[in-house]
């Protein structure tokens, strides 16, 4: 199965965080699955660090650097039609790095890893 984490999937992972759910855990250890990440988790973490929400040590770009060097991710790469996807889907809000998220599964054919009260209510979005 291919997977794409979830901003906070992907971070509570990495911190070994009792948030993150245990058929998520499962799936991303899975050994036959697929495990990919966007560049817009990564922006999306850096933004979340700057402003404080959360903290990356010792620095975010190190945190980010190092997590990905210790996890086989595979790179969702954005392209246009992920960003003109990215406008097309009905969802509540405006946050952009669900959308771009969103857009990378439906592009891509793969399931989104979240937690996430809005995406999960998506029919349209195929999620764990």
């Amino acid at each position: 199965m291919k997977v794409l984490l979830d901003t906070h999937v992907w971070i509570w992972y990495l911190a070994g965080s009792a948030k993150l759910p245990m058929v998520m855990l499962e799936t991303i250890e899975n050994e036959e699955n697929e495990i990919w990440l966007s560049p817009i988790s990564v922006w999306e973490a850096l933004v979340l660090a700057e402003k404080g929400r959360i903290e990356l040590e010792p620095d975010p770009v190190t945190w980010v650097r190092d997590s990905l060097k210790k996890c086989c991710f595979r790179e969702a790469p954005i392209n246009t039609e992920i960003a003109i996807r990215s406008r097309e889907i009905k969802l509540p809000h405006q946050d952009p790095a669900d959308r771009f998220l969103a857009a990378t599964a439906i592009i891509y054919g793969i399931k989104l890893a979240t937690v996430d009260k809005a995406l999960l209510k998506a029919k349209w979005l195929s999620t764990i």
